[in-house]
């Protein structure tokens, strides 16, 4: 996961000077000599891994920190406070035009993701009411406007394109288009350079000239650590631009461009790229993400994603049914579908304080649902309806039918029979006559096993 390396080391050098009943100035000093070395090692530009420890150093070492009860604890709530500063202090929204259309100009290195991102952003504003457009100014590279028509198709968000032609053009066209048929936002998706190519960035000089973007969006690939901030600031000094989408923060970056970023080039990081499908972009927050270094977890990005990716009304039918004790194999499967729509096992775990270093070595078979859902499809309406009529004969038809094997579906039908016995446990009522409170997502008591990888046979072959 971002950041994991990164975490691990600033956890270990918190972890000495807690076991330290009272601090002195060394050892404030030698933990952010620790500090520094992590930051530098996660690939964070010198001067600003430098000017952070500085500031740490300076706040620590005051009287304030040193007699108080808990000084470790003191030194951490300031390195969280200076990390949320140092990635911008608080989350930067769209700058939207005080007349629409507002004008979204997109621009990186080519395979930085800009043009699903552009598809992806698009999702977003038009789930929150706006009717985004997104237009093909991409004419060199192969393809480009067929990918962009097929993201922005599946991401349900209009494509202007006019083919090979002028890419200036384009976008002065795709501008009037919108004034004409009510698009509130135009996205403009412009080519991708291999590098800081003179003729392109003059072409994107000419865009900006044109159009007047409200916004200048640069693209930046997090997994290519420092050299995405010197991507940053040379299209800074060309563009002016207004912020950064850093995309792939769900994979092993080490986290140099998400720290350096705006203290190099004075722009904020907008938005955090965090998956490969369109629902996965997130607002950037400095403090939730300082709190995912330090290992304090991130709830209020799991709550907000709960709430915006969950289907409401079937958790609350379902957690009527579980009331009742009445929930079956379809309720099962529907569960789980909501579940994935989270993201992967790890990445919501990644999310809860304290969880950070314990999952990193943990296996999570990240198909284990799938598989389980492949049982589930397998088995007649009848059975889904009521599990116990599945004999010895009908657990081999489903076991032939899914591709796995009897023990699978024998652990399945296991781990069920928990489930239903968890739910009556529940649903009884303590010793003042009160029912027990259901814990759970969507109130569905889902079995670590069926996420877990360990324990799973293979499939068949």
């Amino acid at each position: 996961m971002a950041f994991e390396g990164l975490s691990e080391k600033l956890t270990a050098a918190f972890k000495r000077l807690r076991n330290k009943g009272k601090l002195t100035e060394s050892d404030v000093k030698s933990a952010m000599r620790e500090v520094r070395m992590a930051l530098l090692e996660a690939d964070v530009n010198y001067k600003v891994a430098k000017d952070f420890t500085g500031k740490v150093t300076e706040r620590a070492v005051g009287a304030d920190v040193m007699e108080s009860l808990t000084p470790a604890q003191m030194v951490i709530k300031i390195v969280n406070e200076e990390l949320t500063e140092l990635m911008g202090s608080q989350e930067s929204r769209i700058n939207f035009a005080s007349k629409p259309p507002t004008i979204i100009m997109m621009c990186g290195l080519q395979g930085s993701g800009k043009t699903t991102h552009s598809a992806k952003l698009g999702k977003m504003l038009k789930k929150q009411g706006h009717r985004p457009l997104l237009a093909a100014c991409d004419v060199y590279r192969p393809a480009a406007i067929e990918q962009l028509k097929v993201v922005g198709s599946q991401a349900g968000v209009a494509v202007f394109e006019m083919g090979q032609e002028d890419p200036v053009n384009i976008a002065k066209k795709a501008v009037r288009h919108a004034k004409d048929y009510g698009n509130d936002i135009v996205i403009l998706d412009t080519a991708g350079r291999l590098h800081i190519d003179e003729k392109l960035m003059n072409e994107l000089k000419e865009i900006k000239q044109e159009v007047k973007p409200d916004e200048i969006l640069l693209v930046v690939d997090s997994m290519t650590g420092q050299d995405a901030v010197n991507v940053a600031k040379s299209f800074d000094d060309l563009l002016d631009i207004t912020g950064v989408i850093l995309t792939k923060l769900d994979g092993d970056t080490r986290g140099g461009a998400a720290l350096s970023v705006k203290a190099v080039t004075g722009k904020p990081i907008k938005f955090a790229g965090i998956g490969e499908k369109l629902n996965d972009i997130e607002v950037f927050h400095p403090d939730r993400m300082a709190s995912r270094i330090l290992d304090m977890g991130d709830v209020l990005t799991l709550i907000e994603d709960a709430e915006n990716r969950l289907d409401q009304k079937k958790a609350e039918e379902m957690a009527k049914k579980f009331q009742q004790n009445k929930f079956d194999m379809n309720d099962l499967y529907e569960q789980m579908q909501q579940i994935k729509k989270l993201g992967s096992i790890k990445g919501i775990l990644s999310k809860l304080p304290g969880l950070g270093k314990q999952i990193k070595d943990m296996d999570f078979d990240e198909r284990a649902m799938d598989r389980v859902g492949a049982m589930i499809q397998s088995m007649t309406k009848q059975e889904r309806e009521d599990p116990k009529i599945i004999n010895p004969s009908r657990k081999k038809r489903i076991a032939a039918g899914s591709g796995m094997k009897v023990e699978d579906v024998n652990r399945l039908m296991k781990q069920f029979e928990e489930m239903q016995k968890f739910m009556k446990s529940m649903n009884s009522r303590d010793k003042y006559g009160r029912k027990k409170r259901l814990p759970g997502l969507g109130g569905m008591p889902i079995n670590p096993a069926l996420l877990h990888g360990q324990g799973d046979s293979k499939r068949k072959k």
